[in-house]
């Protein structure tokens, strides 16, 4: 049964925190109510034994990495007719690393989904859809679960693999739910991850995987002599554009420690997201509190080569989302991450609230410049040349460049959104969503490639996602016991004994009363005790002759 369940769940562990956004918190991954085929048939019976007072609804989602490429490419596809051109378009392909997902629901059909907690290796959707992502391990309740449950877990294959590599991964997972008083428990729902490496964007497939683009390079912005300069420049690079001139590894490539790759995290990081209540100051009653945490040690972009950049987390991020039913005391408490960002030694600055970006120049080296050794067949990235020079100082002796993309970092990317709600009951709903860092892969005017969308490739570090919706006045603590309706009352008089019409109605209890008879007979004659038999012996008087 719980193998059963937990496949059931899977998809939605996987699949919440790719899609999920700042919507009320009403809109959960669960069994909806069955209706009647025929709209007058009547309602379900009602519940049998004391049931708990208290609703309450939320969730909490977090995942460590989420990779997209081609982000706002492909339309998002809906039943209702027009709807496309209204809502944002998604990524083209995206997967998620190590997925985290707390949820508590009241007003759940299936008594199980009352409260789950899911770790997740990994979930992907391609144009939109999310198929289903073997290998999560769950929890629900009720029953309640003493004991949490932990596991390891594994990567689903997904054709991303070649672009990502992820290490060993670990979960936990435990949900509480009370007979008698519902959500009125220590904590609701707790899952965490734990992820022991990643590595991701061995290539850039979006970019072209050769370094002739005669042809085909066409910038809006220059004449022919100058994009002409450019096709030489990319032809003497060391790789194609889909590995920035031969700086990553490229698709299939094994890498180690990060090495070949854009992106890594080289240390452990680990997700949780929480569920439960907590005392509203001046009331009895309770409020629902979801919460996202994150902790990471530090991110490379570039392991391994001259233009390394380290970005230490100095402080990690959670977001926490209390509704208390009410709309002015509700609240969403971020502690936005600060980043440093580091290369060749030198502090590039800091990521956070106050300054959310930093764009790092990709650049390429034009024909005619002073030759550099070890820097001719590389790109610069960032301030720094393919020996680990200085470009600053190469320009300024005469080397020309030009800028084709640009690896933008932001942090602190928080919405959020709330609103009053009547429905499964009254209440105020209040939800948040928020990143950690933000990778994108930009192209410039000067890369004149047909057909680019505005971002070649973009990865999430810190997907964080909670949402809480509580009753007007707080969750109500609580057991009630459903009372008994009354017999029903006799409607009119009693209805008369019809007439005799024919003489069977007297026939049959006589034969009945004389089949009784027969057998009383024979239990009688069979229980009386049988008198022994005398012999008789017949005398004959003598005859005497005379």
């Amino acid at each position: 049964m719980s193998r059963r369940k937990s496949a059931a769940l899977a998809l939605p562990a996987a699949a919440a925190v790719l899609v999920m956004v700042a919507s009320p918190a009403a809109a959960q991954p669960t069994t909806p109510v069955p209706q009647p085929a025929n709209p007058s048939a009547p309602p379900p019976s009602a519940p049998i034994g004391p049931q708990p007072l208290g609703h309450a609804i939320g969730d909490a989602g977090t995942g460590l990495a989420i990779v997209r490429l081609l982000p706002n490419s492909t339309p998002t596809k809906t039943i209702i007719p027009g709807a496309e051109d209204k809502l944002p378009k998604q990524a083209a392909a995206e997967m998620g690393f190590g997925l985290a997902s707390a949820q508590a629901n009241s007003e759940a059909y299936l008594s199980f989904e009352k409260a789950i907690a899911q770790s997740a290796p990994g979930g992907f959707a391609f144009q939109g859809v999310s198929p289903q992502a073997p290998g999560a391990l769950s929890q629900t309740a009720p029953p309640n679960n003493t004991q949490p449950k932990s596991a390891g877990l594994n990567l689903p294959a997904s054709p991303l693999d070649t672009l990502v590599k992820a290490g060993l991964l670990n979960g936990q997972v435990q949900a509480h739910w009370s007979d008698t008083l519902g959500p009125c428990v220590d904590t609701i729902a707790d899952a965490s991850t734990e992820l022991a490496s990643l590595s991701a964007l061995n290539a850039i497939p979006t970019l072209p995987g050769g370094t002739d683009l005669t042809g085909v390079f066409d910038a809006p912005n220059l004449d022919a002599n100058a994009d002409k300069a450019i096709i030489e420049g990319i032809k003497g690079l060391a790789g194609p554009l889909s590995t920035l001139g031969g700086v990553l590894g490229g698709q299939g490539a094994k890498t180690t420690g990060g090495k070949g790759s854009l992106l890594s995290l080289p240390n452990t990081l680990s997700a949780r997201s929480v569920v439960k209540l907590v005392d509203i100051p001046g009331s009895k009653n309770k409020a629902v509190q979801s919460t996202s945490t994150l902790q990471v040690a530090a991110v490379k972009l570039l392991a391994g080569t001259p233009y390394e950049v380290s970005i230490n987390v100095v402080s990690q991020p959670t977001l926490q989302v209390t509704s208390t039913g009410d709309e002015k005391t509700s609240t969403v408490k971020y502690t936005a991450p600060v980043l440093e960002v580091v290369q060749g030694g030198k502090s590039l600055g800091k990521l956070d609230a106050a300054n959310p970006k930093m764009d790092l120049p990709i650049g390429i080296p034009l024909p005619g410049a002073p030759s550099i050794p070890g820097a001719d067949k590389l790109p610069i990235i960032g301030g720094l040349l393919g020996n680990g020079a200085g470009a600053q100082e190469a320009i300024a002796g005469g080397l020309q460049k030009l800028d084709l993309g640009v690896i933008r970092l932001s942090v602190a990317n928080l919405t959020q959104k709330g609103e009053n709600a009547t429905q499964p009951f009254k209440g105020y709903q209040l939800g948040a969503t928020a990143r950690m860092l933000d990778l994108q892969v930009l192209p410039t005017d000067a890369l004149g490639l047909p057909n680019l969308p505005s971002a070649l490739a973009q990865v999430s570090l810190g997907e964080q996602v909670a949402r809480a919706f509580a009753p007007t006045g707080g969750v109500v603590c609580g057991t009630a016991t459903p009372t008994q309706p009354p017999a029903p009352a006799p409607q009119g008089k009693q209805t008369p004994p019809l007439a005799y019409t024919s003489a069977a109605y007297q026939s049959v209890p006589m034969f009945w009363s004389g089949t009784a008879m027969l057998l009383v007979g024979v239990v009688l004659v069979a229980a009386l005790p049988r008198r022994p038999r005398v012999a008789q012996v017949k005398i004959t008087p003598d005859r005497h002759t005379d």
